[in-house]
């Protein structure tokens, strides 16, 4: 199920994010920060950050859509914490703080290898019937 969510989202696959988990009430995935996903101090750009967590948040409100509706996303709010370093892969895991009928906003914490935070990703996913 994973691959058929991450294929269906060209760009998830252009950076290289891997979805490992994907249920209604779960969304985790991975990706390896490359040079090309950095800013010039070798360290994970936000926009990689914040697109690797509008991609696991968008999947998991997707999962939880009644049959033939669609989602997008209509607020996204980051908080940096701390690098990631080109090299490391850093994991993300996506939780549904509210899913309702019109929206549903998602949570998304993004580690390091070691465990350490690099941000905090909280977004709101609109319901299109």
């Amino acid at each position: 199920m994973s691959e058929d969510i991450g294929s269906a989202q060209p760009l998830a696959a252009l950076l290289g994010i891997e979805i490992v988990e994907a249920t209604r009430a779960r969304v985790v995935g991975r990706l390896k920060v490359r040079p090309d996903l950095c800013t010039s101090w070798n360290t994970i750009h936000g926009g990689t950050i914040m697109a690797l967590a509008d991609t696991l948040g968008a999947t998991g409100a997707y999962l939880n859509l009644p049959e033939g509706a669609r989602t997008t996303t209509i607020e996204s709010k980051t908080n940096f914490i701390g690098p990631a370093a080109e090299g490391e892969t850093v994991t993300a895991e996506s939780l549904p703080v509210h899913v309702g009928k019109r929206s549903s906003v998602w949570q998304t914490r993004i580690s390091r290898d070691d465990g350490k935070l690099v941000a905090i990703v909280t977004q709101t996913q609109l319901v299109l019937s």
